[in-house]
């Protein structure tokens, strides 16, 4: 999972499974060494796609489609620019969200997101004691992006900008830094897929980040995880992680079952975790993945990995759709329907239907795909596909990962 990078949150102590790594959580996290960070992307891609791994004390452990937890720090230069709108040095005391005091500038570093905007943050801004100071028509002008009938204009306005586009545009509102803690949300972690097994790889977790970079508003913006781990998560560089179970999405515990894979672009990430195990246990079960991204020369994502696993009989079926590379856009979905009558004779053998990536677009175009697969192999009516899905899905066979 890349992944859920503006917005996953996590429960407080809902981490791995076991009493070792209870002791770290979003609050209490570990303070883990950066051990690998390379790019996986090629040159020519769209993408900044990254492949990194961590550190992990002895005792941590998890399970393939798990995740990572990473406690992010907006970027020194935009605090220092957040601060100088303001007009505070940053040496100003707060108390936090748990009535610790720190210094202000360490709150809008490690505290507050003065990231992605949004209407909530502009509602709670217009409140503020000095928000009529911002002088009238300005006034009037942030009051026209407040409120539920002014909602598609707050969205419009939100789009693309950040936290110092808003002081920047409508300055003057905020009389005292501690007002800011009713204003700006919470800086929260943000959960990327494990993209390794544990077995493999003992000291470490490893996972695949897309590295979110974008111009808007002249300019240049960055996601706050991503962008971290993309440029400041030198090999060596200290980060506070934590380990997050996801008991809803697991490996078959018979080792013999086959497993049908669907991971475009980072999506694939748990999917290299669920290989490394069946071929590091020797599991007899065939495995089959369908993989995407834009082109195959520059996007395609543990390239020599899979073909290796491929030649060792690890994985059994390998389908590409690198959508770019053709004048017609081809995705998984399609590579799915293509091998309908084979993918329905696995299901029907007893396979494992798992997904991960895209809830918006790609996962209910796959489950269009899956359902055609079910309802042409069984010769059976749509309303009948449907069924048979949700005989999977309480058997535990359809598990999806999406965001």
């Amino acid at each position: 999972m890349s992944q859920v990078e503006e917005s996953a949150t996590v429960a407080e102590n809902n981490t791995a499974d076991t009493f070792e790594n209870s002791r770290y959580t979003r609050n209490n996290p570990y303070l883990s060494t950066v051990v690998a960070n390379r790019l996986l992307s090629g040159e020519g891609s769209e993408k900044e796609t990254r492949h990194l791994a961590f550190s992990l004390e002895h005792g941590m452990t998890y399970t393939p489609g798990d995740s990572i937890g990473i406690v992010p720090e907006n970027r020194v230069q935009i605090v220092a620019e957040v601060l100088a709108a303001l007009g505070f040095t940053g040496d100003e005391r707060v108390l936090d969200h748990y009535k610790f005091e720190i210094s202000f500038e360490e709150a809008l570093r490690t505290r507050l997101t003065i990231g992605k905007l949004t209407r909530s943050t502009i509602g709670q801004y217009a409140k503020l004691s000095g928000a009529s100071g911002v002088g009238g028509r300005g006034y009037d002008e942030l009051k026209m992006l407040c409120g539920p009938d002014n909602k598609l204009r707050a969205e419009e306005y939100c789009w693309g900008r950040e936290f110092i586009d808003l002081i920047t545009a409508f300055p003057g509102a905020v009389v005292t830094p501690q007002e800011l803690f009713n204003v700006l949300p919470r800086l929260v972690p943000r959960l990327y897929s494990i993209a390794s097994s544990q077995i493999a790889h003992p000291d470490r977790a490893e996972t695949s980040v897309r590295v979110v970079r974008y111009d808007a508003h002249g300019r240049d913006r960055q996601g706050v995880a991503s962008g971290q781990l993309g440029e400041r998560a030198h090999v060596g560089e200290v980060l506070p992680i934590f380990l997050h179970s996801n008991q809803n999405f697991r490996l078959p515990a018979d080792d013999a079952a086959p497993v049908i894979m669907v991971g475009p672009g980072t999506g694939v990430a748990p999917f290299r975790a669920f290989l490394e195990e069946r071929q590091a246990k020797g599991a007899s079960g065939d495995n089959w993945l369908f993989f995407g991204d834009q082109h195959a020369a520059a996007d395609f994502l543990y390239e020599d990995q899979f073909k290796a696993m491929q030649s060792d009989g690890t994985l059994t079926r390998l389908d590409t759709a690198f959508s770019r590379d053709q004048p017609e856009k081809i995705y998984v979905q399609d590579r799915m329907s293509e091998h309908a009558s084979e993918l329905y004779a696995w299901l029907e053998r007893g396979a494992y239907f798992y997904v991960c990536g895209d809830a918006s677009r790609m996962a209910k175009s796959v489950e269009t795909a899956l359902l055609d697969a079910i309802a042409a192999g069984s010769q059976g009516t749509p309303d009948q596909a449907v069924e048979y899905l949700a005989t999977m899905k309480k058997q535990k066979r359809y598990q999806r990962d999406v965001y």
